[in-house]
């Protein structure tokens, strides 16, 4: 097997703090909408993500569109009054939410070793753009959304269209993400390896499949990637000279 050349990040969860800005966001949303006493941000948000999940699985719209028609069903269901600037408002909002601490200086690492960087996102140029832009210097050799192929993950697409870009072979790419349902399974499936970016040091789900490596931030991948990175140049035929590491848990 060749050594890892490709990084690809799902970004939203795994790079940046999306749950902890959309939790945020619908907390203040609760708080404005008269509720004194609205449940905590994080439980707020798992029932935010369940509805939009739902809608990234029909008929495709932009993302923009998915983010308020969620936030309107959101809306309902709390018996809050929907107001539209609301949904403009939760976009905007995401063009601003910020990397975790270890993002950008794990990211130099890894492209310092030599191995080129994606994004597979289930976003929109007009949201990636900005979040490109919390994760300066850091850059990207190849960034997908959802826009560029009109299909969100779990779908294969937007997989196959990053490796069409970066014309890398599926045993030449390391897949890192947060979340099983969007990415890990689909991954796999095309032959990436994959890693599991467990920031809460959550239970992995019951039914999902068992990703190559766990880590609770990125650290741990870019200890991988440097390893392999300095392996080859230790082998006198340009080839890995030890085999990966096994799956961490």
């Amino acid at each position: 097997m060749p050594p890892f050349k490709v990084a690809t990040f799902d970004c939203y969860g795994t790079l940046v703090d999306w749950e902890g800005g959309a939790a945020a966001f619908l907390y203040d949303l609760a708080r404005r909408s008269g509720d004194s006493e609205p449940e905590a941000g994080i439980a707020l948000r798992a029932r935010w993500e369940e509805i939009q999940f739902e809608l990234l699985t029909e008929e495709y719209r932009s993302y923009t569109d998915v983010l308020s028609q969620s936030l309107r069903a959101w809306v309902g269901e709390r018996g809050y009054r929907w107001n539209v600037e609301d949904g403009h408002a939760f976009a905007k909002s995401m063009q601003s939410w910020q990397p975790f601490c270890d993002t950008i200086p794990a990211l130099t690492r890894i492209r310092d070793a030599g191995v080129k960087l994606a994004i597979v996102s289930n976003t929109e140029h007009s949201i990636m753009d900005h979040t490109l832009r919390q994760l300066h210097p850091v850059k990207f050799d190849h960034v997908v959304v959802a826009e560029d192929v009109r299909c969100y993950k779990p779908d294969r697409r937007p997989f196959t269209r990053m490796l069409d870009k970066a014309s890398a072979a599926p045993d030449e790419v390391l897949h890192a993400a947060f979340g099983f349902e969007y990415d890990i399974a689909t991954a796999q499936d095309l032959g990436l390896a994959t890693a599991w970016i467990n920031r809460h040091r959550g239970p992995a789900p019951a039914d999902g499949p068992a990703p190559d490596h766990e880590w609770p931030d990125l650290w741990g991948l870019a200890d991988l990637l440097e390893d392999e990175a300095a392996a080859l140049d230790r082998s006198p035929t340009g080839l890995r000279s030890s085999p990966r590491q096994a799956p961490q848990g």
